[in-house]
């Protein structure tokens, strides 16, 4: 424990903040995990309406700074990719 006052602040909104990035990160893997078992099911339609929640979910990742934007794209990319496969079949 810090024994200068700014830094006692500092470690209690640390984790603060540590906790809202935990929460924001789970719901990102959630929801990456969906559209994954939505794929493997063989679903297409389940597949489009829950990549597209997703999108949404890493969307608002970005704009509170838990991801890089250039992360969220790779992720969203590769999840479309995924389902516009399992289209083509």
């Amino acid at each position: 424990m810090p024994n200068i006052k700014s830094s006692m602040r500092s470690v209690k909104s640390d984790a603060k903040r540590r906790a809202r990035n935990f929460a924001v990160r789970s719901r990102l893997r959630n929801a990456s995990r969906k559209v994954e078992d939505a794929i493997k099911s063989g679903d297409q339609e389940t597949a489009q309406t829950v990549l597209v929640q997703a999108i949404s979910v890493i969307d608002k990742a970005v704009s509170k700074g838990v991801i890089h934007k250039n992360t969220a794209a790779r992720r969203k990319s590769r999840l479309a990719k995924k389902t516009n496969a399992l289209e083509a079949q």
